[in-house]
């Protein structure tokens, strides 16, 4: 039975060497992002640049391996249902909804969801690289460089799945960012298996 992300909300696990997590969008249009930490030393973390530069483009998916900052595989994708995920976006925060969407109370969101459920790992907010953002669909203009945050294109039952290839923790989360999510605010299921 698949453990259930709250919308707006996050969750922390540890994923051993060999285990597979699937992240699946139960409702569609549902942004999750992840990050992973060696659990050994957390120094050790999921790299966007490193995975950008040795897959030579951004947009990931089954068979592509997701590096750390020490150029080790973490994750590979071993199967993916959607085919678009974004790896250029930092998760969003209190600061992302006051700057850009001009809130005067904003939510902590993914960045915040993060934070507290790390936290109890030794994981500081200072360590929270930029996220795997499962599901979002982030258009690049190829001349100009400019980015559009759209619809993600995952659908109810949508899917992705992760294989470890070191002990990890692994940080998670249901999206709070309006835009990322085409306006509604939906639960991320996932599952661990051997």
């Amino acid at each position: 039975m698949a453990n259930v992300i709250p919308p707006r909300s996050g969750t922390a696990f540890t994923l051993a060497r060999g285990q597979r997590l699937t992240v699946i969008d139960p409702c569609g249009e549902q942004v999750a992002d992840l990050v992973a930490f060696r659990a050994d030393d957390i120094d050790e973390v999921i790299s966007s640049g490193r995975t950008i530069d040795y897959a030579s483009r951004i947009f990931l998916t089954t068979g592509d391996p997701l590096y750390s900052n020490r150029s080790n595989v973490l994750l590979e994708i071993v199967e993916d249902t959607v085919g678009r995920h974004d790896f250029l976006l930092t998760p969003c925060s209190a600061d992302t909804f006051r700057i850009i969407y001009g809130d005067k109370e904003p939510h902590r969101g993914c960045f915040g969801n993060l934070a507290h459920a790390l936290k109890p790992y030794g994981i500081p907010p200072d360590r929270i690289p930029v996220a795997f953002n499962v599901f979002m669909n982030v258009e690049v203009d190829g001349s100009s460089g400019a980015i559009a945050v759209r619809p993600p294109l995952s659908r109810a039952g949508d899917r992705i799945v992760f294989e470890a290839k070191l002990d990890l923790i692994i940080g998670l989360t249901a999206c709070s960012a309006l835009q990322s999510n085409n306006h509604a605010f939906k639960p991320i299921h996932y599952e661990i298996s051997s």
